[in-house]
């Protein structure tokens, strides 16, 4: 289940790598404000999703932390569309950096097992 979480997590890096370049193409591209709004309304869905989704708390993983990491994760993606970040707030998760370092390597270069 790791490992797919990995792979997952790689794929999902992709597609939003290739999206703010697509981007940053973008002749005429949305208003500052209608691109914040957009993310801040998107934090809210998710954050929403969490509090059904994790009604009681896990060992290391609340809904206030994923709370925390998902307006992290929204400060990421606006800094990658060159934007001020929102939020302001710190990864509450370290071991998501480590998926996110381990995703540079080569797929057909790890081990299976």
């Amino acid at each position: 289940i790791t490992f797919s979480n990995e792979l997952i997590s790689r794929d999902e890096g992709l597609h939003r790598d290739f999206a703010c370049l697509l981007y940053s193409y973008l002749q005429n591209k949305p208003d500052v404000s209608i691109v914040r709004q957009i993310v801040c309304e998107a934090v809210e869905i998710e954050k929403e999703f969490v509090c059904d989704a994790l009604p009681v708390s896990l060992v290391g993983m609340n809904k206030d932390l994923m709370s925390e990491y998902i307006e992290f994760v929204a400060d990421h993606l606006l800094g990658q569309l060159g934007l001020e970040k929102e939020y302001n707030t710190v990864n509450p998760f370290e071991f998501m950096e480590l998926i996110s370092l381990q995703g540079k390597t080569n797929f057909f270069e790890k081990r299976v097992g």
